[in-house]
């Protein structure tokens, strides 16, 4: 998963891009393209058609970064968003798709957009419990946490997916 960022990180950062800073574009593709192209191919199932998605979100990115709005959440959600709605859209656009794939897709899209959102704290805690297949006294445990964090940090992690089916509508 990629680096975490301050709010302070991702505001020099968008200064930096608007004023055309390459580097910059630079560090936050080395940052974030494994993300973006991870997203991509969760939902088009193609090596191909995903790097012309993270392509395309990179390009946007340094043609567009005014439309960065550090309000509605961090840089790294933002090219989260940016990549499940490009991919969700080329995916209809591609016709051969049946609709319950491109709502399936669309869903696990979604799905990662809110993981890859989420506070760290959230996702370190379901890796531990759903990939790592430990209890939440184990969680608490690597986390460092006690079980009662583990348990609240558990819960809001999974109440925050189980959105990922009831709001798979594009909004960027």
């Amino acid at each position: 998963m990629a680096a975490e960022t301050s709010p302070r990180w991702d505001r020099r950062m968008q200064q930096r891009l608007a004023r055309a800073e390459e580097a910059a574009l630079g560090e936050l593709y080395d940052r974030h393209a494994s993300t973006v192209h991870s997203l991509a191919h969760r939902v088009l199932e193609d090596d191909a058609a995903a790097d012309e998605v993270t392509r395309e979100v990179f390009a946007h990115v340094w043609q567009h970064p005014e439309d960065f709005d550090p309000a509605r959440g961090t840089l790294r959600s933002w090219l989260a968003r940016l990549a499940s709605d490009r991919a969700v859209v080329r995916l209809r656009e591609g016709g051969a798709a049946p609709e319950s794939r491109i709502r399936r897709a669309a869903t696990a899209a979604r799905a990662d957009f809110i993981v890859t959102s989420m506070p760290s704290s959230l996702r370190d805690a379901l890796d531990s419990a759903y990939h790592q297949r430990r209890t939440y006294r184990q969680t608490a445990r690597d986390l460092n946490v006690t079980e009662d964090e583990a348990r609240r940090r558990l819960r809001l992690g999974l109440q925050l997916l189980s959105s990922a089916d009831t709001r798979t509508g594009s909004s960027s």
